[in-house]
């Protein structure tokens, strides 16, 4: 892939007023008084900011886009003729909204969040289009804890699915008529997310699958009719999607039933059902691993893949993919049929108008259009060589340390960690992104310099191998199960990926390195074991020794000091091994600083580490815990991250906003 080059558009310039502006806007401080060899502590401000959005739904000629991972959760009206966002709402709840639904008087408009925990709290809003400046109002909530898809039919009933409860993914109904929100069924007990419904004036379509939580003998793609009359459910997933992980949309389109696949180790698919005879369907490949948004245009079917959009011909019984004239579109969470052409939302925090027959396009920013930009949860971050980046959706924000400005680079998808090694940023790019790098040096491009197995798709924790000269990645396989271990050599450009190096359950979640030898820590989807270690060579990826160091526990978060490898437990514990011996030397609950996705960095002779509500580290000696900075309340989206530089100051989160830290006692 082509470094990619940056507009106005695609690049934030955001100078010290502005970063100064958002900061007062977070309680930002500059710098915390300490006394005499206390932690000094200072506020970098917000560590991304930026409008991301995660759906879009066009009514009448007006886009309304549902936001992701802002706090308030919002919903913004773009009056797409005037190319000004002219309407807003708030939601009470969540962080993210990855559905709404039009129904069919265009009076209201439904959203679904996406939360943290599960609870009481509502995840079904209803925005009345007709008086605006009243804000969305809470209808119920499903008892899934995320809502995935939302579609309305004909006769206005909504209906809803999602996960997250840990439990298989129900197909729910609000009817306005009565205000309830009823579970209708689950479908199949083994599959682990829904992220698609079609509703008719007979039929509601439920599609799921294995796209989180993969492997074993949990579902793989999944469609089911459910009889509104008769109460019943009906596999009719086509015989061509059920070797795929998961059904990704549906769409109702006339007398057609729209289906799209999400694949892993091979290409996604695309469906046209009949509607009066399920058993009768076209179905073609698709381009790349998933198929959403589906919209009609004449005598085509447009949706979105990974790379832009695609045309699905019915009577060629094919897929093409649109070559466009602008810029990258990046992750697409919008397509709509507008006045003889598409509007396409993208995750880049743009709308595109675009020709599908000539593939020209004219771009609207939705930050100049008015949209409110503000700090994001932050994924990954690493600093040096006068840098610290921040990972968010779609942006990696850059941080100058000489003159405080920032700078936003749009990446593809999410840098869920990364590591910067000779001036140079390599980054693990999620989803099935691989490994990305950014040399300042060279301007403000950022391209993708190695690839993996699809099915790889969520790097975990990276680090460099100092002693072999390589990029270490540990990976997870969302969909399979299981992990890989990558490796990038900056120099030759070579890559390994050795998959499933503990077992074929863990994937991996963490990896440290010392004299040549790769530590990697596998974890399951809950916080139960058995959280092996396992110790590899990785030029050659033979192992060398393996050791569960705490039964029941995954594996959170490794690190290496002199002959000690330093490993946290999601349930809060510590172990240490000596790895000349292979023993486990140091077993401690550290429950009452933190638990969960944690990190570790060894920085000036001491192991560090950062949970959502503190940053600590251990005595050389003793492994005794220390507080170093407490009740951060980190705004990480997939767990907390604490990194150093050359000078060996830290960097973490404190809410939503960076922060460094010189722990002058210790170092």
């Amino acid at each position: 892939m082509s470094p990619i080059q940056f507009s106005r558009r695609s690049v934030i310039q955001i100078g010290a007023a502005s970063l100064a502006a958002a900061a007062v806007a977070s309680n930002r401080s500059s710098a915390s008084a300490a006394p005499l060899n206390e932690p000094q502590v200072t506020d970098l401000g917000p560590a991304v900011v930026q409008f991301s959005l995660m759906s879009a739904t066009l009514v009448g000629e007006t886009l309304y886009i549902g936001s992701r991972n802002l706090d308030p959760v919002k919903i913004i009206g773009l009056h797409v003729p005037t190319g000004r966002v002219t309407r807003s709402s708030v939601l009470g709840t969540g962080h993210s909204i990855q559905t709404m639904a039009a129904d069919p008087s265009g009076r209201y408009l439904y959203a679904g969040v996406l939360q943290s925990s599960t609870g009481p709290q509502p995840n079904l809003y209803r925005w009345d289009l007709t008086t605006p400046e009243t804000p969305a109002q809470a209808i119920g909530r499903i008892g899934d804890r995320d809502v995935r898809h939302l579609s309305v039919s004909p006769d206005g009933r909504l209906y809803a699915v999602g996960g997250g409860s840990g439990t298989a993914p129900a197909l729910w109904e609000y009817d306005p008529a009565t205000g309830q929100v009823v579970n209708l069924g689950v479908p199949d007990a083994k599959a682990t997310l829904a992220r698609a419904v079609a509703a008719t004036e007979t039929t509601v379509f439920f599609g799921a699958g294995s796209t989180l939580g993969g492997g074993g003998n949990v579902s793989r793609a999944c469609l089911y009719a459910y009889d509104r009359a008769a109460k019943t459910f009906t596999q009719v997933t086509p015989a061509e999607m059920l070797p795929d992980p998961s059904i990704r949309d549906l769409a109702v389109a006339d007398d057609r039933l729209l289906v799209g696949s999400a694949a892993s180790t091979e290409e996604a698919k695309v469906a046209s059902m009949d509607l009066a005879d399920l058993t009768s369907y076209d179905i073609a490949t698709s381009i790349g691993k998933t198929a959403k948004n589906f919209s009609t245009l004449g005598e085509g079917v447009y949706f979105a893949n990974e790379a832009g959009i695609c045309r699905y011909s019915r009577e060629a019984g094919s897929v093409e993919q649109i070559t466009l004239t602008g810029p990258s579109l990046g992750e697409i969470w919008g397509v709509a049929r507008y006045q003889g052409g598409l509007l396409v939302t993208s995750g880049y925090g743009f709308v595109a108008s675009i020709d599908p027959a000539t593939g020209a396009s004219t771009q609207t920013d939705l930050t100049e259009a008015g949209a409110p930009a503000g700090a994001q949860v932050v994924m990954g971050i690493a600093a040096g060589a006068g840098y610290v980046y921040a990972g968010g959706n779609g942006v990696i924000a850059r941080h100058a340390f000489r003159d405080r400005s920032v700078l936003n680079l749009q990446a593809p998808g999410e840098a869920k960690d990364a590591v910067i090694v000779g001036g140079t940023l390599y980054t693990g790019q999620y989803n099935s992104q691989g490994i990305w790098a950014h040399d300042p040096s060279s301007g403000e491009s950022i391209k993708q310099v190695a690839t993996f197995p699809g099915e790889q798709n969520r790097p975990q924790d990276v680090c460099w191998d100092d002693v072999n000269k390589l990029v270490l990645v540990a990976a997870q396989a969302d969909t399979e199960g299981g992990g890989s271990l990558w490796t990038y050599d900056p120099r030759t450009h070579e890559t390994t990926c050795r998959i499933n190096p503990i077992d074929a359950q863990q994937y991996l979640r963490a990896v440290a390195t010392r004299e040549g030898v790769a530590y990697v820590g596998g974890s399951l989807q809950g916080t139960t074991g058995p959280g092996t270690v396992v110790a590899l060579n990785p030029v050659t990826g033979e192992e060398l020794w393996r050791q569960a160091p705490l039964l029941g526990a995954s594996v959170s978060a490794l690190a290496t000091r002199g002959k000690h490898l330093y490993g946290l437990t999601r349930k809060g514990g510590l172990f240490v091994i000596d790895v000349t011996t292979q023993k486990i030397v140091h077993a401690a609950d550290i429950r009452t600083v933190g638990t969960g996705f944690m990190a570790l960095v060894t920085n000036r002779g001491v192991v560090y580490a950062a949970s959502e509500t503190n940053v600590f580290c251990f005595d050389p000696k003793t492994f005794a815990v220390s507080v170093v900075l407490a009740d951060t309340k980190g705004g990480w989206y997939s767990g907390s991250h604490i990194v150093n530089d050359e000078q060996g100051f830290l960097y973490t989160l404190r809410e939503r906003n960076l922060v460094r830290i010189n722990d002058i006692a210790r170092g």
